[in-house]
């Protein structure tokens, strides 16, 4: 699955490096080493996904996700030399899609790519793509659309990909695991925290009181589930 890419990194010899990396996996490319020229060919070119490194000149790749995400629907995959926990976590709250860090293998990160391609179609929809309801929260696989009663929700890639999977069997738990399976296709641990996180974004946006959830709950070392009647 080829795509526009634009890479977004100030060291000229690593953005070069991922370049033909993409390249030989047949996508356009376009490379860009500083926040303001990132921002400004994203909005020109309307790329499908961003490789964006966090500590770039003029406006950091965080500021750089923070307004993406405000503005399109843009896959971001961010890269890092910072691996601490609070770094992941700031990077996925403001609306990247995956996070690498540094030092990383191109191939590892190519790997990620074609997962991000591949699943940014709409999760883990049914093979038939028919809107649901569960309870008062309706999932539309196919338009990739929320509502909580008949209000519109809006939410991450990743948010939607967990409400999709957990809507395919109301009631049903899944671990972690799991879920990290449908957002990412990678099973890694060490990320699993991140499920939290969106789980945490999801409750903000759909529960009438995030802190007693009515419709995503918890069970307690397991996993998660969307209830399949709700109060």
């Amino acid at each position: 699955m080829c795509a526009q890419v634009m890479v977004a990194e100030d060291d000229p010899r690593q953005a070069e490096v991922v370049r033909r990396y993409l390249v030989a996996e047949g996508h356009e490319v376009v490379v860009v080493h500083d926040g303001r020229t990132a921002l400004g060919e994203a909005r020109r070119w309307r790329p499908g996904l961003v490789v964006l490194d966090v500590m770039m000149p003029g406006l950091d790749g965080l500021h750089v996700c923070r307004t993406l995400r405000a503005e399109s629907d843009v896959l971001v995959l961010m890269l890092t030399a910072r691996a601490t926990e609070e770094d992941l976590l700031l990077g996925l709250e403001l609306g990247a899609d995956d996070y690498l860090t540094k030092p990383y293998s191109p191939r590892e990160l190519m790997a990620r790519v074609r997962t991000l391609l591949r699943r940014s179609g709409r999760g883990a929809p049914p093979a038939d793509g028919e809107p649901r309801r569960v309870g008062r929260i309706g999932i539309d696989p196919v338009r990739h659309h929320v509502t909580v009663g008949d209000e519109p929700v809006e939410c991450t890639r990743g948010e939607f990909a967990i409400l999709a999977a957990l809507s395919e069997r109301p009631g049903h738990v899944l671990t972690r695991a799991q879920l990290l399976h449908h957002t990412r296709g990678i099973d890694r641990s060490s990320t699993e925290r991140t499920i939290d996180v969106h789980v945490m974004n999801l409750r903000r946006k759909i529960e009438a009181d995030p802190q007693k959830p009515a419709h995503l709950l918890t069970v307690y070392g397991v996993g998660y589930k969307l209830a399949a009647e709700t109060p």
